[in-house]
């Protein structure tokens, strides 16, 4: 994304918090934006959202994020003009931007030749900074909230009569959702296993296939993810201290490749890989001891460990303290992760794996439990004011860090390190988590809303990365609320 002053992607996520309505689109719209400047598309509606960003009723989403259009400055024809930039406007000139009432819009503007720029939307208020030097560039977003035809162009003297003006038409009512023959493989993440509770060790058996399917990426995308079980991430496996852990790791016969299953809670050669190289058809099983409570990843560990990770193969184990963990409300099961596609972020398709960007750590989509919008439109955490949460995250990778952040929260209890057996630290705006570990996040909600989860690189939630945890219930305007303070 082409960004001003690093404030493009704050603008976004407070549009995103403003909970304005909107519609699930594609990404072949009308101007998908380029490689470098694209956000994330619009997901579901939500046609009665709070303005102060509060939850909203039973049935209704009110969960989306923009969709960008990147103009660049330049001549064409003797004439000032903006020329498209990616998906179908790329290379047009004054090109028209087609949306859908209620969605979001961000437009880049991007200095071509070195000439005083800017970008007017009179009938939103909306407009960019002026951008003077070559490559400069300004970010500004907007809801279009009324249908029309209408003009944008740039405010400096001379230059809209000069040819610097197109068209931004608002169609009447919701884009129509898109359909795909790719199947759905993100995690639910309130697939958690019941706690442990008091019992005493004994022989766990665990079940886990290595299955390689087409999965949906994104709307109009997809990748041949590799998985465990079928989902991303793995499934969450539960243990306690002082359990025999038997792990049976199947090999779908239509794979293509051989996996393997690396447990961190393991000790021992390769966390099990070393037993566990399984080729399509065949079986393996590893048994090892459960000797430390904590929160760990599993992956598969088969050369490339990095191509494999990033394909999916990852997941979490908790091994629970003896007597088990404190009673919540709610738990959670989040993963992150970052996918390396051969054609930039927001391409229509079938994706391949980059292997030059791969080993770069050039990534192009960073992902909450597998895909872009798999805890936005497809499967939103859920709670109820009151209700302490607790959030099983860990970072799948292969390469980045996430600093992990509820916007709207602070986290009651972090257990650093997933480390169960030490203090946790208090009263936490963000926890640091590196690829390949994990934490354990606990926290009361204490009014209703929608909180947005992200990684607070937060540059990363334009290429995928973010979640939504949707607190419904009765609005506590003392915690917060539009306006002064009461008396």
């Amino acid at each position: 994304m082409f960004l001003r002053k690093g404030l493009a992607i704050c603008a976004s996520l407070l549009l995103m918090a403003a909970g304005a309505k909107a519609e699930a689109m594609s990404h072949d719209h009308e101007g998908a934006p380029a490689a470098a400047a694209q956000a994330q598309k619009a997901r579901t509606s939500d046609p009665h959202a709070d303005p102060h960003g509060d939850a909203a009723a039973p049935g209704q989403s009110h969960l989306y994020t923009p969709v960008a259009f990147t103009l660049r400055s330049g001549i064409a024809d003797g004439r000032m003009v903006y020329i498209g930039v990616g998906g179908a406007i790329d290379g047009k000139v004054n090109p028209q931007l087609n949306v859908h009432e209620g969605e979001t819009v961000q437009i880049n503007l991007v200095n071509g030749e070195g000439a005083e720029h800017d970008v007017v939307v009179d009938q939103y208020a909306a407009r960019s900074d002026r951008v003077v030097a070559k490559g400069a560039s300004s970010v500004f977003s907007f809801v279009a909230d009324k249908a029309g035809e209408f003009a944008y162009y740039c405010s400096v003297p001379g230059h809209r009569a000069a040819g610097m003006e197109g068209r931004l038409v608002v169609a009447a009512g919701p884009r129509s959702k898109e359909t795909s023959d790719a199947a759905d493989i993100t995690r639910d993440p309130s697939e958690v296993p019941p706690p442990i509770g008091t019992r005493q060790p004994q022989v766990v058996r665990v079940d886990l296939e290595t299955v390689e399917l087409k999965g949906r990426l994104d709307n109009g995308a997809s990748y041949t993810y590799w998985t465990f079980n079928g989902k991303v991430p793995g499934p969450m496996l539960r243990v306690r201290v002082g359990d025999t852990v038997e792990t049976h790791l199947k090999n779908a016969s239509e794979s293509v490749m051989v996996h393997s299953v690396d447990f961190h809670a393991a000790t021992g050669p390769g966390g099990g890989a070393a037993f566990t190289q399984t080729e399509p058809g065949k079986e393996t099983v590893v048994t090892f001891k459960a000797l430390a409570p904590g929160l760990y990843v599993y992956h598969c560990a088969t050369p490339s460990v990095a191509h494999h990770i990033t394909s999916g193969m990852y997941g979490l184990i908790l091994v629970e303290p003896e007597g088990g963990l404190p009673q919540v409300d709610r738990e959670f099961y989040v993963m992150q992760s970052e996918l390396y596609t051969a054609k930039p972020f927001g391409s229509i398709g079938e994706q391949e794996l980059d292997y030059d960007k791969l080993i770069s750590e050039k990534a192009e989509y960073f992902l909450f439990n597998g895909a872009v919008g798999a805890l936005t439109a497809t499967h939103p955490l859920r709670a109820r004011p009151g209700e302490t949460v607790r959030i099983y995250f860990g970072v799948g990778g292969p390469n980045y860090t996430s600093t992990f952040h509820v916007i709207g929260e602070i986290f009651d209890r972090v257990y650093q390190g997933a480390s169960l057996t030490s203090p946790p630290i208090t009263n936490v705006q963000g926890a640091t988590v590196g690829p390949g570990t994990a934490t354990v996040l606990e926290f009361k909600v204490d009014r209703p809303g929608r909180y947005i989860l992200v990684d607070h690189a937060l540059s990363r939630a334009e290429r995928g990365l973010a979640g939504f945890l949707i607190v419904d219930g009765p609005k506590d305007d003392e915690l917060m609320h539009a306006g002064p303070a009461r008396k």
